[in-house]
């Protein structure tokens, strides 16, 4: 027996290769520290697991689920939208709950793409962007991003012929791995192309909630006429510690949601009601729960920005999202610079090239983990990084 030919074609998943590498030290004794994965440490709100409980315990949530999502959830989801974001959106047509945000981004493009299409492609990005477009048939057309844009990609400089081909531009801020976010202006920007190319914006937002120092990432959906042109995604796992409870949400072009609604009813059965009931209920927190929150990650934030900087990497302070991205000594490839600092420290971080040969040079380091690993974490980095041996 032979798998397909598009699904030999794939690489391994890089977090799940690198997590066999995690466990294998491990089980070799070895006390890992583990800053390579966006896993929130932090407990899930205590009310949001008060109604997943008691709605699990009724009958009727035990059953088959509803595909397009419970109303009560894409009724919660359009009013946490309003408030959030100035947006009013239509629970019936413009929303429409994914087993996790990574779920409806990997299907997203078999219900838009066609054998052959091109995807306008950031790099570096997220695997899972390019990975879904390859299973779909697409083609990806890189756009390198950089710091000295701002992390932000150059529309401008897409030959006519690409854009021509063009069928999906993928955006994703605040940005997951550099941290950086967009501005209004580029959003403008980008509409105007979408517009102008007949081309779909999938815009990933699954970090608009993690923010620091006042911040308030835009939703592309903010921009007029954005809604004809785009979808956006977003997640509960990150915004209320909800990452094991694998609850997203796909919202804006009603034809899309339809496509996607379509698709779905037929490749899945939808959610567990108790976990809709649970997510409509962490949409109903306060700003202040999210404030006191945002407060221990912008603490690690700061601390591990001073440790990266004394230990002579550039890095950037981001305004948004669990990570760092620091730049590591010069002459060191990431996949090596990563593997040797596991191999002689036990901490893992995420080789940038994991996502896309953009990332080449840089290291994803995640936020989650408890104040006093994060510390142990800087002090075994300082004994090989403080002495040039990294």
């Amino acid at each position: 027996m032979e798998l397909s030919r598009r699904l030999q074609q794939l690489p391994p998943y890089h977090f799940a290769a690198y997590a066999r590498k995690i466990a294998e030290k491990r089980a070799e004794g070895v006390d890992v520290i583990s800053l390579s994965m966006g896993d929130p440490d932090l407990p899930t709100p205590p009310e949001v697991l008060d109604a997943l409980d008691a709605a699990a315990r009724q009958p009727i949530n035990q059953r088959y689920p509803e595909y397009a999502g419970m109303a009560a959830l894409r009724e919660a989801t359009a009013a946490w939208f309003a408030r959030r974001f100035g947006v009013e959106l239509d629970p019936a047509r413009e929303i429409l709950p994914v087993i996790g945000s990574k779920e409806g981004l990997a299907h997203l493009p078999l219900a838009v793409m066609d054998e052959g299409d091109v995807a306008l492609m950031p790099n570096p990005q997220y695997p899972v962007y390019p990975t879904a477009v390859a299973l779909a048939g697409g083609a990806c057309y890189d756009l390198p991003l950089d710091a000295t844009a701002g992390w932000l990609p150059d529309l401008d400089a897409i030959p006519t012929d690409v854009a021509a081909r063009a069928k999906t531009l993928w955006l994703n801020y605040p940005n997951n791995p550099t941290g950086a976010c967009a501005p209004h202006a580029f959003f403008e920007r980008a509409v105007r192309f979408a517009h102008d190319h007949d081309v779909l914006l999938v815009h990933d937002m699954a970090y608009a909630e993690v923010t620091f120092e006042g911040a308030r990432p835009p939703s592309i959906l903010e921009i007029p006429d954005a809604r004809a042109v785009a979808v956006e995604f977003h997640s509960l796992s990150k915004a209320y510690n909800m990452a094991g409870f694998r609850v997203g949400m796909l919202v804006g072009n009603a034809t899309i949601v339809e496509g996607m609604t379509r698709l779905k009813s037929n490749i899945d059965t939808g959610i567990f009601r108790p976990l809709q009931i649970a997510a409509a209920r962490a949409l109903e927190l306060p700003q202040s729960w999210l404030d006191a929150r945002n407060a221990i990650y912008q603490r690690r934030r700061d601390a591990l920005v001073a440790a990266c900087r004394a230990l002579g990497m550039q890095v950037e302070v981001p305004q948004a999202g669990l990570y760092l991205w620091p730049r590591i000594p010069a002459g060191q490839a990431s996949t090596d610079f990563a593997l040797n600092l596991l191999e002689r420290t036990g901490v893992a971080v995420t080789p940038g090239t994991n996502f896309g040969s953009g990332g080449e040079g840089y290291v994803r380091i995640s936020l989650t983990v408890p104040d006093a690993q994060l510390d142990e974490a800087v002090a075994r980095m300082s004994s090989v990084i403080g002495a040039g041996r990294a």
